[in-house]
């Protein structure tokens, strides 16, 4: 080889070496540095609470939490004259795969929402949330609204869809009455039954849990003659009706919002599983006081909102439970609403 021929591979040589020079340095210097990225996982979730326009109400969602719903234990079928029988028995592997579709597995989160309306001259809640019935999961729906902008004393009635631990149970957290100057209102018929001794003792066992958490929720209200009971027939308050939906609870409600041209119909608990319940309706579930007339109420529901499109307000599908119901091809299907913000107009 030539002294000419060796200069280019000389060179070459004398870059290479230079390279691994300015990178070993580099990496000494990084590994000399803290990185600025070593901070702690925070853990917390951001405060929950959505907001949403309809006509000149302002509605906003709070969250109370979310709990682990248990799939397999209490959703069900009515099957013939065997009544309620649990799904994993008439269809086994059903629920699974439903959810799997969703990208869900058991556990599931379930959502629990609740519903604040400002109508411009009142402040109006439509269920409570679980407050301390049930347990550290729970209990949320005081702290978000007032992370929303409001305090708990600015509400003037609480318009709860039906007498379950899971909508009553933030009136009044751990005994103890949350709201001082709200009036509480639910059907007369839900008031009735599970305000009723007897129905107590001749209740499932699954349910008995119910009638005491109504009782210490309902009490500090009742002492103070805060607790009105309704009848159907007429508005609540200007643009709030309630409407008799029987069959989850003797006396559960539907609460249709109108303002302005829009509406939001609050369904209470017409849906716990959405991943399960909307491509097979008929599901049903064993807190249901008649599962058959629950399974008949979801399916006319269903099709009312799909054929009219008004906005649905959702107690337990995910956060914040705001959507419409459409259909295709025979089968019922949820659009959740788009994200947008400020406070969105529909």
């Amino acid at each position: 080889m030539s002294a000419r021929s060796a200069l280019p591979v000389r060179s070459r040589l004398l870059a290479l070496a230079a390279v691994c020079l300015t990178t070993a340095a580099t990496l000494t210097m990084t590994m000399a540095t803290p990185s600025l990225a070593a901070a702690p996982i925070v853990g917390t979730q951001a405060p929950g609470f959505y907001r949403m326009m309809l006509g000149g109400f302002e509605i906003t969602v709070l969250s109370d939490g979310t709990h682990p719903f248990p799939v397999h234990t209490v959703l069900t079928q009515v099957v013939g004259n065997k009544g309620a029988v649990p799904l994993d028995q008439v269809a086994p592997g059903e629920a699974d795969a439903l959810l799997a579709e969703s990208r869900l597995a058991v556990p599931v989160q379930g959502s629990i929402n609740a519903f604040l309306i400002n109508t411009g001259s009142r402040l109006i809640l439509i269920d409570s949330g679980a407050g301390s019935l049930y347990g550290d999961c729970c209990g949320h729906l005081i702290d978000n609204l007032k992370s929303a902008g409001y305090s708990p004393d600015q509400v003037d009635e609480i318009y709860l869809t039906h007498l379950h631990a899971d909508h009553v149970g933030g009136i009044a957290p751990n005994g103890k009455m949350a709201f001082p100057n709200a009036v509480v209102r639910v059907s007369e018929v839900d008031a009735d039954y599970w305000l009723n001794d007897k129905n107590e003792q001749a209740a499932p066992k699954l349910l008995n849990s119910m009638f005491e958490g109504d009782k210490a929720s309902l009490r500090p209200y009742i002492e103070a003659g805060k607790f009105k009971p309704f009848a159907y027939g007429q508005e609540l308050s200007p643009g709030i009706t309630p409407i008799a939906s029987p069959g989850h609870t003797p006396g559960h409600s539907f609460f249709m919002v109108e303002s302005e041209g829009q509406k939001m119909l609050m369904w209470g608990d017409v849906v716990h599983v959405a991943a399960v319940q909307f491509p097979n309706p008929s599901v049903t579930l064993a807190y249901d006081s008649d599962a058959q007339m629950a399974e008949k109420e979801r399916e006319m529901i269903f099709s009312d909102a799909a054929r009219n499109g008004y906005w649905i307000g959702a107690a337990h599908i995910s956060f914040p439970g705001l959507g419409h119901v459409s259909a295709s091809q025979g089968h019922f299907f949820w659009i959740p609403a788009n994200y947008e913000g400020p406070a969105a107009k529909p």
